[in-house]
């Protein structure tokens, strides 16, 4: 029997926005039911996520998943590569920590260190093949939060501003006002539009901190 990708989510323990992610990479291809055309999940495809999840876990890179789907490298060949690069990031790390060790002993304020010396220090060994973490690109990050945080504002303003104009119209003429089931049909629709948008908005604000877009353009 198929299953839905609320299921498969707790199966794997992967969100829905990366299993959607990986299917548009090419990385899962569950098949179309007939009946009404939504995705059925089985068990190769279970499988398939849990593969890509400890994998993933492990920081291999997509492109490295996708080549090992296609059995163009198998598992030790992509692992051999990924422990290559493991070991240009650890001494990049090492790279850093000497450096940061370095700095230790200085004893000056920050406003009285000559960073122009240190970052031309910086340059010479990136040059050289050192890469180091650039924090400036999750700097702008904050700015993501921006949108959904105003639509959020705007649709849970107006559903309430609309509640409001209902219930002050009863207030106001109750005899003219539609029937109290129907009048609460009318408050129910927008609460639930903005208890709705308070969760999307949740969910929006944990894909930010956690999208699995944002990691893959690392690789």
């Amino acid at each position: 029997m198929g299953l839905k990708i609320n299921e498969v989510e707790s199966l794997v323990g992967i969100t829905r926005k990366n299993i959607r992610f990986y299917e548009a990479e090419g990385l899962l291809s569950p098949r179309r039911n007939s009946q009404n055309g939504y995705r059925d999940y089985g068990a190769p495809e279970v499988d398939a996520l849990r593969r890509i999840k400890l994998l993933r876990k492990l920081g291999v890179p997509l492109e490295e998943i996708r080549q090992m789907q296609q059995g163009a490298y198998t598992v030790g060949d992509g692992m051999r590569r990924h422990l290559i690069a493991l070991e240009r990031e650890r001494k990049n790390i090492e790279s850093s920590i000497r450096l940061c060790a370095g700095l230790t002993d200085r004893q000056e304020r920050l406003e009285d260190l000559d960073a122009q010396v240190l970052l031309e220090e910086m340059a010479r060994m990136e040059r050289e093949g050192t890469t180091f973490m650039n924090k400036q690109k999750q700097d702008t990050k904050r700015r993501r939060y921006v949108a959904p945080v105003v639509a959020a504002i705007l649709m849970a303003v107006l559903m309430v501003g609309l509640i409001w104009l209902f219930l002050w119209a009863f207030a106001v003429d109750p005899a003219g006002a539609p029937p109290l089931p129907v009048l609460a049909l009318l408050v129910a629709i927008p609460l639930a539009v903005v208890v709705g948008v308070i969760i999307a908005l949740v969910q929006r604000i944990r894909e930010i901190e956690q999208g699995e877009e944002d990691d893959a353009k690392r690789y």
